[in-house]
């Protein structure tokens, strides 16, 4: 089970190793949560809106953005594994991202966006081959929430990272490549190319709320970057694999949306349309699981969500997430996390 921890290093004004948190006054200090993103600011949700949307709100995604980085001449900086899901928007001129295990360099230009999935070592260059100055020391030393490197200011990246609840990368990220990039260029990243320019405009103006706004839209991004990555039909085998598949993703909405109802396969079936063995296999080929273990992994999750945010009693959070008594919540519980519902929210600091 995976469990990414804080930032290293974090307090009230950094983030990871080579990346400082924006301080309080300008960023906010509320993280963006998903389920806030979209429909809160009012943004277009777009042709794959809506349920899916929901699902990926639920597990709990905040997103913080970071110093941005002005550059330019020849210059290179090498980045420590971040603890967290790491993005970055290209906004003028264009860089190398190198990352360990990738085997590739990957060229990015302005409009261009990356999301480093699993910790590892990268670099940002602006060009191949050259040596690398540590990243921290120039984050640290950054002013107005900009760090600057090399001579001159021909290249500019905005910069951050998200968090997920505990178990959110087995429903989300587990899936993917361990880099995505979006081409700022293709027809299909206009609503992210929309929520970079917003971004843009609320760091640049600072007007109220600003930080908040941004984080916001930030999800916004992560959002349409699993959508672009959908639309490629590369996901290999997961929750947004799932979402790919016509038999399975039926179902998978309906479970997102109702987690509460007492499902059986057969139930299931009916929604996707299909036998209750063709769903199985196909459930099981896509996401690699059986729908029930996924329904209560899903279950669980929402339970961890609402347990991190204090929200509600231990039998209500048992009835909205399917199960008849706390007792049964709390067996399923320990059973997927290895901790009972009441440790787990001691964790945070609350207790009901």
């Amino acid at each position: 089970m995976h469990r990414p921890g804080p930032a290293v290093g974090e307090g009230p004004h950094r983030g990871g190793i080579g990346e400082v948190d924006l301080p309080a006054g300008e960023r906010g200090d509320l993280g963006a949560r998903a389920g806030q993103s979209v429909h809160d600011r009012g943004a277009e949700p777009g042709p794959a809106a809506g349920d899916d949307d929901a699902a990926a709100a639920l597990v709990g995604t905040t997103s913080r953005l970071s110093v941005s980085l002005e550059a330019g001449g020849e210059w290179a900086l090498d980045f420590d594994p971040p603890p967290a899901v790491k993005f970055n928007a290209i906004r003028r001129g264009q860089c190398v991202l190198t990352v360990d295990g990738v085997p590739e360099p990957i060229e990015l230009s302005a409009g261009d966006c990356f999301l480093l999935v699993q910790p590892r070592r990268f670099t940002l260059a602006s060009s191949p081959g050259l040596t690398p100055a540590p990243a921290a020391p120039v984050f640290a030393a950054a002013v107005d929430g900009v760090a600057r490197t090399g001579d001159g200011a021909d290249f500019f990246c905005l910069g951050g990272r998200f968090d997920f609840g505990e178990r959110a990368r087995e429903l989300l990220l587990d899936a993917l490549p361990p880099v995505l990039r979006v081409p700022g260029d293709s027809p299909a990243a206009a609503t992210l190319r929309w929520a970079l320019e917003q971004i843009d405009s609320e760091l640049r103006d600072r007007p109220m709320a600003a930080g908040l706004v941004t984080e916001h839209l930030a999800v916004v991004m992560l959002i349409h970057m699993l959508r672009l990555h959908l639309s490629a039909g590369d996901t290999a085998q997961g929750w947004l694999a799932g979402l790919t598949d016509p038999v399975v993703a039926p179902a998978l909405r309906a479970m997102h949306a109702r987690p509460a109802d007492p499902w059986t396969v057969a139930d299931l079936a009916r929604v996707a349309a299909v036998s209750r063995s063709t769903l199985a296999a196909r459930f099981r080929q896509s996401v690699g699981r059986g729908p029930l273990d996924y329904l209560t992994d899903w279950r669980i999750e929402l339970a961890a969500d609402r347990l991190r945010r204090g929200d509600g009693t231990m039998a209500s959070i048992a009835r909205t997430v399917g199960y008849a008594s706390e007792s049964a919540l709390s067996n399923a519980f320990k059973r997927v996390t290895g901790s009972s519902p009441r440790a787990y929210r001691q964790r945070f600091g609350l207790s009901r």
